[in-house]
């Protein structure tokens, strides 16, 4: 700012225009007290920058610094707390971000905002180099992209069968219960056919009542259900054929039974009975319509010659009772076995339907081996264990821990030779593995004193060798018909060694009985160690096969020092 004097101006306003000036340049000292700056101006992609900002103020300032995603095209993936260093009478705060970016190329931070007091304020916007990674394909060799390969994937979850054939036999339980065995209330048809047959006709004539036949004139149903009622009384009670009989064969059979002395009818009950199923047989047949007053009428006399017909019955005896009783107990018996033959057969065909479903999906074997849970499928869908066996070490992974066996060593060689021997199984169990090494000492040439020069390098062991003493072994141990077949074998680590397999006839305990059998054994030497790895496993068992070909691609040694 340009300040003119004139000369007219006394000492006292010279000192108000300082004055003023003084003031102007003090409102816009704040912008004089806040910088920002990055650590680094050029960066690899994905590093981070650090982005800070000063800002010096009275502690009576309010400072507010901005947040969020305000440096695009950068991102901020850190906001720092605000440090606070007093100097003096003064405030200094220092905030700080960090920014990164994953595509190369040049960017700008652009400013930002700070509210001091009642003020706003930017900072610069700075520039920022973000660098691709360079890749040396003279050191790092470029290969093409391997194909996908398709992995079995081990189905471990052998508890699904069971669980849904026991959620299904629940819900299947539930059901039966229900709808087969529970108690349930009895409806009144039910109720009405527990009732003795004559408390069964008389409440049936009693419906027949409350019934609206004779106001609506349906006299045809009126005396079919009359007659039925009737009928179904003589028929439980005096005659079983009653209700297919024509009216004159069931009245013939009443005269029988009373000209036989069985039931003492009256004339008069034989006589009311025929007239009234004749007078039915017109209205049914031929049409005829009788009066309402002789239809209920009719009525009451059927009423009454049930009551009749219940007088002369003779009362049963006791064989007659007991006979009652166990047809009752009979008719118990068959239908609570007709209802667990029900249950069972559902029980069976749930449980037949969900093995189907699983063996749809897994296959037959598989599901019939989770069901009876085969050993071997048990061992290769266990928890395995991967573990460094003897010195030096063979790191191999089992179905279980390697338990340390004895392996004697001749007296004479106790010095020379250092054996240590760890399996599973043997040869006689459906799977066994055993790891063994064979550790001998070196040897001095002839004619030097002991200590005076360091021992030979010894040959490294013929595998070859190794593989034939294995086979003899086996041999011994009464195996027959043993195919082999070598090839190499390298493990994970650059180990190479000799891989034998085949298969053969192996005893079943102390009998004379074989059972097919299979091999692998893996023969491993350097200089006075040879390390040697057997499997074997009976019959055609695919779980076996699979533990035995996870267990061989597991192999890792470590060399001796």
């Amino acid at each position: 700012m340009k300040i003119i004097k004139f000369p007219i101006l006394n000492h006292f306003k010279n000192s108000l225009c300082l004055l003023l000036v003084f003031s102007v340049f003090s409102s816009y000292s704040y912008a004089q007290n806040i910088t920002s700056g990055i650590d680094s101006t050029s960066v690899k992609v994905g590093a981070q920058i650090t982005y800070k900002i000063e800002v010096e103020t009275d502690s009576t300032d309010l400072v507010l610094f901005m947040e969020g995603q305000s440096f695009t095209p950068l991102e901020m993936i850190h906001s720092y707390p605000v440090d606070t260093i007093k100097v003096d009478n003064k405030f200094n705060l220092i905030k700080k971000y960090g920014l990164t970016q994953f595509d190369s190329g040049h960017y700008t931070i652009p400013p930002q905002k700070i509210v001091v007091g009642d003020k706003t304020f930017q900072t610069d916007s700075l520039k920022v180099e973000i660098r691709d990674i360079v890749v040396d394909s003279t050191k790092q060799g470029l290969y093409d992209i391997k194909p996908f390969i398709e992995v079995e994937k081990i189905n471990n979850n052998w508890w699904r069968l069971p669980l849904y054939i026991l959620v299904g036999l629940i819900i299947l339980g539930a059901i039966l219960y229900w709808f087969l065995w529970r108690k349930k209330p009895l409806t009144e048809e039910e109720e009405i056919a527990l009732l003795p047959a004559y408390e069964r006709a008389k409440l049936a004539l009693q419906k027949l009542d409350d019934s609206q036949f004779l106001e609506q004139s349906e006299i045809k149903e009126y005396y079919s259900e009359l007659t039925l009622v009737l009928r179904k009384y003589l028929d439980e009670k005096v005659y079983d054929k009653a209700l297919e009989s024509t009216t004159d064969q069931l009245i013939s059979r009443l005269q029988l039974l009373k000209e036989g002395n069985q039931i003492d009818f009256s004339k008069e009950t034989i006589k009311n009975i025929e007239s009234i199923l004749k007078r039915a047989d017109l209205v049914k047949f031929a049409k005829s319509a009788p009066d309402i007053e002789l239809a209920a009428f009719d009525k009451q006399t059927i009423a009454a010659e049930i009551d009749h017909v219940k007088e002369v019955l003779p009362e049963p005896d006791e064989e007659e009772k007991l006979l009652n009783q166990q047809y009752k107990e009979d008719q118990a018996r068959k239908k609570k076995r007709k209802k667990i033959i029900i249950s069972v057969v559902a029980g069976i065909g749930l449980i037949a339907l969900i093995f189907a479903g699983f063996a749809v999906k897994y296959g037959f074997n598989y599901t019939k081996d989770t069901i009876l849970r085969h050993d071997t499928k048990e061992l290769l869908e266990g928890q395995w264990v991967r573990s460094s066996y003897g010195v030096p070490p063979v790191i191999i992974s089992t179905p279980d821990v390697l338990k340390r066996l004895e392996s004697p060593v001749p007296d004479e060689l106790k010095d020379k030779l250092q054996v240590t021997k760890f399996g599973f199984g043997t040869l006689l169990d459906v799977f066994s593995v055993n790891v063994t090494t064979q550790k001998t000492a070196p040897e001095n040439p002839a004619g030097q004193q002991g200590g005076q020069q360091p021992p030979q390098k010894p040959e490294p062991l013929d595998l070859n060798e190794a593989s034939e003493r294995a086979l003899k072994q086996l041999e011994l141990n009464k195996v027959t018909d043993i195919t082999v077949k070598q090839e190499k074998f390298t493990t994970p680590n650059g180990a190479e060694g000799l891989k034998t397999f085949g298969n053969g006839h192996i005893p079943v305990g102390n009998s004379d009985n074989y059972v097919p059998g299979h091999y692998v054994m893996l023969h491993f030497a350097s200089e006075n160690v040879l390390q040697e790895i057997i499997i074997t496993w009976k019959n055609d068992d695919v779980y076996a096969q699979d533990m035995a070909d996870r267990i061989v691609n597991s192999v890792e040694l470590n060399k001796a020092e």
